[in-house]
């Protein structure tokens, strides 16, 4: 009997070989410390920018390694993380406030390893490094929000049940709630109706003389399941948005009562993740008060219903309090283009409430102009006489202002938007979820390299030593059997590296405890085979009949081996978060990849070397 492959068998398995090869690569020529200027929404980053960037550096004698303009917008190489930082400090003030500054990790592979979409596996923060965010939600924005919410719902409860209350107004700095009626009668009927409604609010009534009084204030335990769920819904939030734009296995989990973290380890797009992350994307549906004139307000007389707001020109705009519908109520959204003006725009599904409110108000108001407000919230900070200063501003912009030709309800398009980038981003916020609070980023850090390369080097280590040790033992213990196990052991991690760098996976240190145990498991599939293969010598069998037997044999021990572990990695990945799924998910692939090198790899050399030839002994 001569052990022998097909052509075709060998072809796959090179075929393989090289593939991997071609993806682990990437890996070999490491990444350099690098900085991404993206420009903000009316802004572009053009070849101007590039040469007021290379200004700035050659003026400040910072050392670059290149300086290139991309789609996703321009990239600073350097040689060390110190010249990263010199120049982060540098371009901060010559930038300003209209372009996002953001260190990254560039791969330092040939550009046509990235053409072909082979690019290095990301390392987590204990590795490489990554972006590390430590949120605040703004919970008095939220108590705000929902007291007016209350507000705007005992009104429409007033008119339903066609009771008068002089004046709905906040009281105190909590969530009370004033409603002041002229008899104790309306008063007492009013009570009856909100609490019949809403079980969460407690009740004082008084009489100042001028009226008769109503307070509604929320109970304690119903103010702290708010200020809960406000929470929960940014983490949520948060986390849609960061699977958005491809962030491989981050970790965004609530810290205390009104802190979230974010950590976004190896993500090589840090200037759009920064920005987007820290985007409250709040939209405000509101319609223009044309009953009263803009004039008077911008002279100071601004009506007790209304507001001024500017349009993003700088035209001011007066526009009612009372807000239709928020960013919460938007179910899906996506980019493209107004059909009319050809400008981009964004199309806007609302949920069965927003809907209804919204068919509502454009029933009510044919013929009337309605705004969108973008609400967002800036955070800057920077260092004044060696002090973190933190700085917020609100930005309230009207993006469009249209007039209402006809009734509609779930879907609509919002258009008036700078560019289809801009429209793209927007979708992306209100698809991900908008923010039920805004949040304010206090704390950033990015991890560089140099703080994981302990970690590197002792991972590194742990590797090569248990490899080193497998490789000995086979070699001494099968001889030239073994060698063949050792070059399949090789191949194995290539393929493993490949594939981590496929699926631009992120390695961790369990992620390399997980792949030091598959190279255990990957050799052991070979000492059941070639034990076998002895075994069959041992009875008198033929060398090419013993290594026949020896894989067959083997086969289902091996699977049944392998397929238990696989079961439990598949356990751990689905119960376990962070690192436990990292190790899952490395351990599952180097179980994929030993049973691929250690049966059809080690099958297809020894087929090569002694498969065609009649032989009296085998070197095992």
């Amino acid at each position: 009997m001569l052990n022998r492959y097909p052509v075709w068998k060998y072809l796959i398995i090179l075929f393989i070989i090289l593939l991997g090869a071609l993806y682990a690569a990437p890996n070999v020529f490491g990444t350099d410390p690098a900085l991404q200027v993206a420009a903000k929404s009316r802004k572009v980053v053009d070849s101007s920018t590039q040469k007021k960037v290379i200004d700035a550096l050659d003026g400040a004698k910072i050392v670059y390694r290149s300086v290139a303009l991309d789609d996703k917008g321009l990239l600073i190489r350097f040689k060390g993380v110190e010249g990263q930082l010199q120049a982060m400090e540098k371009l901060r003030d010559i930038l300003g406030e209209d372009y996002t500054l953001a260190q990254n990790i560039a791969p330092a592979a040939p550009a046509w390893f990235a053409s072909m979409n082979a690019l290095p596996m990301y390392l987590g923060l204990d590795l490489r490094g990554g972006l590390h965010f430590l949120m605040e939600v703004d919970m008095e924005t939220v108590l705000g929000q929902t007291r007016e919410r209350f507000t705007n719902e005992f009104r429409s409860l007033l008119r339903k049940e066609k009771l008068h209350a002089v004046s709905i107004l906040p009281k105190g700095n909590g969530m009370g709630i004033e409603l002041k009626f002229r008899t104790a009668e309306e008063r007492d009927q009013a009570k009856t109706a909100i609490r019949r409604d809403n079980g969460d609010f407690q009740y004082v009534t008084e009489e100042d003389g001028r009226g008769f009084n109503l307070l509604v204030s929320m109970k304690e335990a119903a103010l702290l399941a708010i200020k809960k769920q406000a929470l929960q819904q940014n983490v949520t939030t948060l986390r849609n948005r960061v699977n958005e734009i491809g962030v491989a296995e981050p970790v965004i989990q609530q810290q205390g009562d009104s802190r979230i973290v974010v950590q976004l380890p190896g993500i090589q797009d840090s200037a759009r993740a920064k920005q987007i992350l820290s985007a409250t994307a709040t939209l405000e549906f509101r319609m223009e008060d044309v009953d009263n004139s803009l004039e008077s307000a911008l002279a100071g007389k601004v009506p007790a219903t209304s507001r001024i707001y500017h349009r993003r020109n700088g035209q001011p705009i007066l526009l009612k309090k009372q807000v239709i519908i928020t960013g919460d109520r938007i179910t899906h959204a996506t980019s493209g283009f107004d059909n009319d003006s050809g400008t981009a725009a964004v199309h806007v599904n609302l949920d069965g409430a927003g809907a209804h409110i919204m068919a509502r108000t454009t029933k009510a108001n044919l013929k009337k102009p309605m705004a969108v407000v973008f609400i967002e919230q800036k955070t800057d900070v920077r260092m004044v006489d060696g002090k973190q200063v933190v700085t917020e501003k609100k930005v309230e912009e009207v993006i469009n202002v249209a007039t209402i030709q006809g009734v509609f309800s779930r879907r609509f398009q919002i258009s008036g938007l700078d560019s289809p980038k801009e429209a793209q981003d927007l979708a992306l916020l209100l698809r991900a979820g908008a923010l039920s609070a805004p949040i304010r980023i206090i704390e950033e850090r990015t991890i560089g390299p140099s703080l994981g390369q302990d970690n590197i080097d002792q991972g590194m280590k742990s590797v090569i030593v248990g490899i080193s040790l497998v490789i000995v033992f086979m070699a001494m213990w099968y001889r030239g059997f073994g060698m063949v196990a050792n070059l399949a052991l090789l191949l194995n991690l290539v393929l493993i590296v490949a594939v981590l760098s496929m699926l631009q996976a992120t390695l961790t240190l369990p992620g390399i405890a997980g792949i030091v145990l598959t190279m255990g498991m990957a050799v052991d599939a070979n000492v059941l085979i070639f034990e076998r293969i002895r075994e069959e010598l041992r009875v008198g069998n033929t060398p090419q009949a013993s290594i026949h037997a020896g894989y067959e044999k083997a086969l289902s021990t091996i699977a049944d081996a392998n397929i238990t572990t696989l079961i439990a990695a598949v356990v751990l990945y689905v119960f376990g978060t962070g690192p436990i799924r990292g190790f899952a998910i490395t351990l599952s692939i180097g179980i994929v990849t030993s049973m691929f090198t250690a049966i059809m790899g080690t099958r297809a050399v020894i087929n090569l070397l002694v498969g065609g030839r009649r032989i009296k002994s085998l070197s095992i």
